[in-house]
């Protein structure tokens, strides 16, 4: 199947919600633990002033299949940026994940960025695996990042030299 990654904006809030709740519904691969409205959704993800670009990757009948956003460090002085990426459990598309993080690559590279940070929970076995095989490697670990219910859990930093 194949896949068109473009830059999205607000207007897809309501797509971007329908792709993350079910994530956030299932459990155990995301540290977001409440849904988002589609106006809670445009609000967190495009009010951002670090905000470097937000691209969706759209399946063959043109329906949004994934999401990744990109964020600047909150000190201007540092070259690193920080990425969320998430992709439709139901029904999955191939390559979704691969033909996002080139598109934000390139974005990364325009703005200046030296390196790309992602921090998945240690739980998070698909989301791990997936930065790996995208060349992104062990960076940090935080211990025992409480949950809202107080479970606690590791948060790994992986990073992309760009």
């Amino acid at each position: 199947m194949s896949v068109t990654v473009r830059p999205i904006d607000r207007s897809h809030a309501a797509e971007m919600a329908g792709i993350l709740n079910p994530i956030i519904r299932k459990g155990g691969s995301t540290a977001y633990e409440t849904e988002f409205t589609p106006a809670r959704m445009a609000e967190y993800v495009f009010e951002r002033d670090t905000l470097i670009c937000v691209h969706g990757a759209f399946d063959a009948e043109g329906t949004l299949a994934g999401v990744q956003w990109l964020d600047a460090d909150d000190d201007p002085a540092q070259p690193l940026a920080y990425i969320a990426t998430f992709a439709r459990m139901t029904p999955k598309v191939p390559g979704v994940g691969t033909a996002l993080i080139e598109a934000t690559k390139a974005a990364a590279r325009a703005d200046g960025r030296t390196a790309i940070v992602a921090t998945i929970r240690a739980d998070n076995v698909s989301g791990l695996a997936y930065y790996s095989k995208m060349g992104f490697v062990d960076h940090s670990v935080e211990r025992a990042v409480p949950l809202s219910d107080g479970t606690p859990v590791d948060r790994i930093s992986k990073r992309l030299v760009l």
